[in-house]
């Protein structure tokens, strides 16, 4: 079956914001513009562009034209950090200790991550809110899409920030799992718990632009005083 055009439109998009030809907040050639040099009608042009702006791939500015979406600390927080304060306000994480290394990757992270990579770099991070300890999260992402992430510690409270004006590795989605479980030694170690005491875990497989699994994250969080909050559409 034939690819639908607007689609073609969009994987050539998407394959130059992942070479780089365009640069988070780079302005895309107008739709009767685009639609020219790739041989389509400016109404497909302009479908491509409305479903990479529903995506978060691009922003459009009325009156003004379409741009790589950038991202900042702000929205990289609202979007992918879910933890709310008692009153349903967004909480805000602090970093308190953090670890970078390289190492071999296992199994189960070859399998999810695009490349199935050897080596990995391992994040390991214990972040508090208002002082308190309360999670404890490792993300793990291919070595060779992230070179010399090591090197850049400390690294920023916002990973996704950093993975885009870095590594121009742009995070759109997340698919997650959370389930209830008890915190182990590793973990209440590091939050100063029992290592019984019960805990919510939270497994991410966050993706690209261009629908890779660049990142595989375990967080596991102490919800005495907090929520995961998610917003269904």
């Amino acid at each position: 079956m034939t690819e639908p055009l607007y689609k073609i439109v969009i994987g050539t998009v998407i394959d130059r914001i992942v070479t780089g030809d365009l640069v988070p907040g780079g302005m895309l050639p107008s739709e009767t513009d685009l639609g020219a040099e790739l041989g389509v009608s400016q109404g497909t042009a302009r479908k491509a562009l409305e479903e990479l702006e529903r995506r978060g791939i691009i922003k459009r500015r009325q009156g003004v034209g379409s741009f790589v979406s950038v991202r900042t600390p702000e929205n990289a927080l609202f979007q992918f950090f879910r933890l709310r304060n008692p009153d349903g306000t967004q909480a805000v994480p602090d970093l308190a200790e953090e670890t970078v290394s390289s190492r071999r990757a296992s199994a189960a992270e070859r399998e999810a991550l695009t490349g199935a990579p050897d080596e990995v770099y391992e994040i390991v991070r214990v972040r508090t809110i208002d002082g308190a300890r309360l999670i404890f999260e490792r993300s793990v992402v291919p070595e060779l899409l992230f070179p010399g992430l090591a090197l850049r510690v400390p690294l920023p409270n916002a990973l996704y920030v950093l993975y885009q004006h870095a590594f121009r590795i742009a995070i759109v989605r997340a698919d997650e799992c959370i389930k209830a479980c008890a915190a182990g030694d590793e973990a209440a170690g590091a939050l100063r718990v029992d290592p019984a005491r019960a805990v919510m875990q939270v497994e991410r497989k966050a993706y690209d632009i261009a629908d890779r699994c660049v990142e595989v994250r375990s967080s596991i969080y102490l919800t005495d005083h907090h929520a995961y909050g998610v917003s269904l559409t």
